[in-house]
């Protein structure tokens, strides 16, 4: 997949906060690719994007590894 910036939060328990600042960075339609290890991190990341105006475009694992790919809102 596409994507104009990376985000490499593997090892934080949390990401939302530096997806939310990486996110406010960016262009309406840029695509950031967040690689992260929190087990819990699909959940995080889907609440938020369900309740914003932002795509989750997709969503992998691969084995303790997860993958999100958010455009951002325009």
């Amino acid at each position: 997949m596409q994507y104009d910036v990376t985000l490499d939060v593997k090892g934080l328990n949390c990401p939302l906060p530096r997806l939310k600042q990486s996110l406010s960075k960016l262009k309406p339609g840029d695509v950031i690719q967040v690689i992260a290890t929190d087990p819990a991190a699909h959940l995080d990341i889907g609440v938020f994007i369900d309740n914003s105006s932002h795509q989750m475009l997709s969503h992998e694992r691969q084995d303790d590894i997860q993958y999100f790919y958010i455009k951002k809102a325009g």
